[in-house]
């Protein structure tokens, strides 16, 4: 017999539906990326034109991976299912991936500055958190 859900403090939930707009922000984010026209990139500074241009396949991917990973883990956690895990887990290796390529195997720090690793360590912490979130739920049974 299945363990039956605990009743959840407020913050879980709050704390839920706000990683879901969190991850929503992401996949506009990485649609606005993918939308972008040639036009588009060519008012941009030739050091940012080069660095889109030069960016792998494999980096989109994760990027794709990490923001629809993330929100289908967020909504897990909302409706307080266990597979939550598993699109969180999914969704912060993704992001390491991404992230492994912007700080280590591009120029993106050299081109955009310091400041440009801001909001790259922000999404990293936070799918950390999901996921140890996610894993705190899990194991006071408040996931089913």
């Amino acid at each position: 017999m299945l363990a039956e859900k605990k009743p959840v403090p407020r913050w879980f939930i709050v704390t839920a539906a706000l990683a879901v707009v969190w991850n929503l922000l992401g996949v506009a984010a990485f649609v606005m990326q993918i939308s972008m026209t040639p036009e588009m990139i060519a008012e941009l500074p030739e050091a940012q034109q080069a660095l889109l241009e030069s960016m792998p396949q494999w980096v989109l991917i994760a990027f794709a991976i990490a923001v629809f990973g993330g929100v289908l883990g967020a909504l897990g956690l909302v409706l307080r299912k266990v597979w939550s895990l598993l699109f969180l887990w999914l969704s912060l290796f993704a992001v390491l991936a991404q992230q492994s390529y912007t700080f280590l195997m591009s120029d993106t720090l050299q081109v955009m500055g310091v400041q440009a690793a801001v909001m790259p360590a922000l999404v990293t912490i936070i799918a950390v958190a999901l996921v140890m979130i996610a894993r705190n739920a899990n194991t006071r049974h408040w996931l089913s």
